[in-house]
């Protein structure tokens, strides 16, 4: 049998006609829903020059079985002018301008250089990862020819009316996103994304329950309490928790006594203080609850360090953790660099992941050695 003869970028099909056009304001609208919070790199995908990549890509028509493409640069040479000219016309005058050599453009949304990240961050290690941009098959790496368009499926979440637009948007999802992204977003949407609008309920590890304001905050000190204190202690108790340092929810002084910790100095307390009475010398966890500043920064863990001498407990039996919704979320890139060496950190979004902030000064092994560890 003779083999197919595979098709080549010169004997392409020919383009068809123009797809619809959606609004600068539904795909700035849409972009987030369609990647939620929760999503890691979810940021190169809802920013401002994604939405105007997506624009830009249904402005020439690179929608998967369109036959027609995109190049980085053509994102970089439109300007707000000329996304008012929506004809047909208008659009295939455009694109041959788009081409061409011109750079003389009043109004550009990018400059020229701007087509590396365009490439790099925004398409080739976010959209085209996800699913959401195809590339052109039977194109060299090398060639300078449009090589993206938009997946039919995803451009159909820009082109529905907003009666079918969560349907669809959860079957993209269900087929796109990996087993354990969707799992993370659950998570987030169930800890941090709140629910009863009056009160944030949380349940101790003994059974007994408070009320806390709604917002953020309480959300993850629930997640800490219900999730990360059963995860990683074996016999949890909490001895602690604040609202701020002028709320408090709850306050065990008589647990406090037997683990050899005076709370009376409130002021440099943390937001949660948990204890494990599992094994031979219980171990206090000091909890920094970071929604929007605030983590668990050296000279706080060095004052708390220093109550525990106070009350004759040794400090190799404590545990300082910092605690976020999200690693993807603003908080936790904001106060990264301040958080305190020999502690960790704690996403309520990934709730069976911790990250170790270890001091190696007194570490004389190599990379090998921490990797059998």
């Amino acid at each position: 049998m003779t083999p197919r003869k595979q098709r080549s970028v010169a004997d392409a099909p020919a383009p068809l006609a123009l797809p619809p056009l959606p609004t600068m304001a539904t795909i700035y609208a849409r972009l987030p829903l369609v990647f939620p919070a929760g999503m890691s790199e979810r940021t190169a995908l809802v920013r401002d020059i994604a939405a105007k990549t997506v624009f830009v890509m249904f402005y020439v028509g690179a929608v998967e079985g369109l036959h027609r493409w995109v190049r980085p640069n053509q994102v970089t040479r439109m300007s707000d002018k000329q996304t008012a000219l929506t004809s047909d016309q208008a659009r295939e005058d455009w694109i041959v301008f788009s081409m061409s050599k011109e750079n003389n453009i009043p109004g550009r949304w990018f400059a020229d250089n701007t087509r590396e990240p365009i490439r790099d961050e925004t398409i080739k290690d976010g959209f085209v990862r996800v699913g959401a941009i195809v590339e052109r098959p039977g194109l060299p790496i090398t060639s300078s020819k449009p090589r993206y368009a938009l997946a039919a499926d995803f451009a159909a979440l820009f082109l529905c009316d907003d009666a079918t637009f969560a349907a669809l948007t959860d079957q993209w999802q269900k087929k796109h996103l990996t087993k354990g992204a969707l799992s993370r977003l659950h998570l987030l949407r169930k800890n941090v994304a709140g629910g009863n609008t009056n009160v944030v309920e949380v349940i101790f590890p003994n059974g007994t329950k408070r009320d806390m304001s709604p917002g953020p905050s309480s959300e993850i000190t629930k997640a800490v309490v219900e999730d990360f204190a059963k995860r990683y202690l074996d016999t949890p108790g909490v001895i602690w928790i604040s609202e701020s340092r002028e709320k408090v929810i709850t306050s065990d002084n008589e647990l406090a006594k037997e683990v050899g910790l005076s709370i009376e100095a409130a002021s440099i307390l943390p937001d949660i203080i948990l204890v494990d009475l599992g094994p031979d010398e219980p171990i206090l966890v000091f909890v920094e609850v970071v929604a929007t500043d605030g983590p668990m920064k050296e000279g706080r863990k060095q004052a708390l360090i220093a109550l525990m001498k106070k009350g004759g407990h040794d400090p190799k039996h404590a545990a300082f953790v910092t605690a976020f919704s999200d690693r993807g979320e603003a908080a936790y890139r904001k106060a990264s660099s301040e958080i305190a060496w020999d502690s960790f950190v704690w996403f309520a979004s990934e709730p069976d992941k911790i990250v170790i902030h270890r001091e190696m000064s007194h570490f004389t092994g190599r990379l090998a050695d921490l990797l059998g560890s």
